[in-house]
C-alpha cells in the first residue's frame, strides 16, 4: 500500500497506523505534529487511526527557538 508521506510517495504495510509508522521513521521519541489529510491527529489518537491508501500524511518536528 502507499501513501503520501511529506510530499512523496512512500509503502507502508497494510493495517498500520500513524504510531507504526512514526516508529518506523525512528521518530518515536520525537516532538511531533502529524496531519493526515490536512488534518491534525492527536498523538494520543495515534495508535487507533489506521492508515488508508493514498492518505496524505504530514509530519511536522518541533523546533525550540527565541
Amino acid at each position: 500500500m502507499e501513501i503520501e508521506l511529506n510530499g512523496a510517495p512512500h509503502p507502508i504495510a497494510e493495517n498500520q497506523n500513524v504510531q507504526d509508522l512514526i516508529a518506523s521513521l525512528d521518530l518515536a521519541n520525537k516532538s511531533l505534529a502529524v496531519a493526515i489529510n490536512r488534518e491534525v491527529v492527536p498523538r494520543q489518537m495515534w495508535a487507533q487511526r489506521v492508515l488508508q491508501p493514498s492518505d496524505r500524511v504530514d509530519i511536522v518536528r518541533a523546533i525550540g527557538g527565541g
